[in-house]
């Protein structure tokens, strides 16, 4: 198991380099605004100093006291937080795929569950109160499977499974092998 999560310093660098400042500059504007919301501190970044989302982000961030991008340590603290539900679905679904993708390896990126092989995403998933959100990463997938899954709600990149879902086994697996057939 690993996270794809960074460090928030280490944008630091690229925001001394573009900004014209050192870090210890960018701190003493943020203790001037300290007071304000994050959004209100963004846009403060952004409109005054012509920072990127990014930065911004970042800067705030690590000011409020995250240090990491991470949220969750594991796939096992990721799951604790979650909808016992829905993390009992996630992880049978899960276990189904690297059962026979051996090489799939589960990560947590963007604090989500995923599957990817090397540095190509295979599945991820999400979760919203109602339902569990499943991502191929691959639009060309979700249209190759468009009637198969018109029974679910299907977004552009994502279709939504009940909580509780009885996992459709034979059009996961062959949603994977599309998706990994795809990356090779």
């Amino acid at each position: 198991m690993s996270t794809t999560g960074k460090s928030r310093d280490s944008h630091f660098p690229s925001i001394e380099k573009k900004y014209g400042e050192k870090m210890s500059y960018w701190f003493k504007v943020m203790e001037k605004i300290v007071d304000q919301k994050y959004p209100e501190q963004i846009a403060h970044l952004r409109e005054n100093y012509g920072f990127s989302q990014a930065h911004a982000n970042a800067l705030v961030m690590f000011s409020k006291g995250s240090k990491s991008t991470s949220k969750f340590k594991d796939d096992k603290d990721y799951f604790k937080s979650i909808n016992p539900k829905q993390a009992k679905t996630i992880k049978t679904l899960y276990k189904l795929i690297q059962a026979k993708h051996k090489k799939l390896e589960l990560v947590i990126a963007w604090n989500q569950p995923m599957l990817r092989k090397d540095k190509s995403y295979v599945i991820g998933a999400s979760v919203t109160k109602n339902y569990i959100l499943l991502n191929p990463f691959s639009k060309t997938v979700i249209d190759k499977f468009g009637k198969k899954l018109a029974e679910y709600e299907v977004k552009k990149h994502t279709f939504a499974i009940p909580n509780d879902w009885k996992i459709d086994e034979k059009l996961i697996l062959a949603l994977i092998k599309a998706r990994l057939t795809e990356i090779k």
